[in-house]
């Protein structure tokens, strides 16, 4: 959406309230001033989208009690956290990035662990590469990116079909849900490694069996 530069005048008494909505909403007073003139003409902005999308991800996933919103959010990037069922537990961080045009490709997630256990973080890099492999024979057009220990994967809806923001913050949900299953499933099973590949691609099949669209 493009954006100029416009000079209003407002009070001073209206401006302390903007900035105290904007500051609530973790924004600053341009944006809340466009956001409160979208609203009053119904016209939905890149922001409430966001908006709209994230709290249906969230409302999705954190009564599970395996996610866990973090602190950091912005308008464009939402963080969760899982706790993997491992040596100390450790905790994978869910980092869901929407953009701010309307197209297919809605925005990318980042999944990543911090440890500097060496074995850890050479079986999550084979979970990455079975899940990328798997994925990849089932739905063409993917583009992901392995860096150590980070998994980046773009998110893109496959259909011509206009979906609603809630549907939208449905479908990241489940497939952060597939994902973090299928990496609790690999774990689970990491000493036989046959077993683990077979979990991991049956929890993918599960999930695009039961999605009528998948991102």
């Amino acid at each position: 959406m493009k954006k100029s530069l416009y000079s209003i005048i407002l009070s001073d008494e209206v401006v302390n309230e903007i900035d105290r909505l904007a500051y609530k909403a973790n924004t600053n007073r341009s944006n809340m001033i466009n956001q409160i003139l979208a609203e009053y003409v119904s016209y939905t902005t890149p922001e409430k989208r966001m908006k709209q999308v994230f709290e249906r991800l969230e409302n999705m996933l954190t009564p599970l009690d395996t996610f866990q919103t973090l602190l950091g959010n912005s308008l464009s990037v939402m963080n969760l956290r899982s706790s993997l069922d491992y040596k100390y537990n450790p905790s994978v961080r869910y980092s869901v990035e929407l953009y701010r045009s309307a197209t297919n490709e809605v925005g990318e997630i980042k999944v990543s662990m911090r440890s500097q256990n060496s074995t850890l973080l050479l079986y999550l890099l084979q979970f990455y590469k079975l899940w990328a492999k798997i994925e990849s024979g089932y739905l063409r057009d993917c583009e992901y990116v392995i860096d150590g220990d980070k998994f980046i994967r773009k998110l893109k809806l496959h259909t011509d079909k206009a979906i609603t923001t809630e549907k939208l913050g449905e479908l990241i949900a489940n497939y952060v849900k597939a994902f973090d299953s299928a990496m609790k499933s690999f774990f689970y099973n990491v000493e036989n490694p046959a077993v683990a590949t077979r979990e991991v691609e049956n929890i993918y099949k599960d999930y695009i069996s039961s999605c009528d669209i998948i991102i």
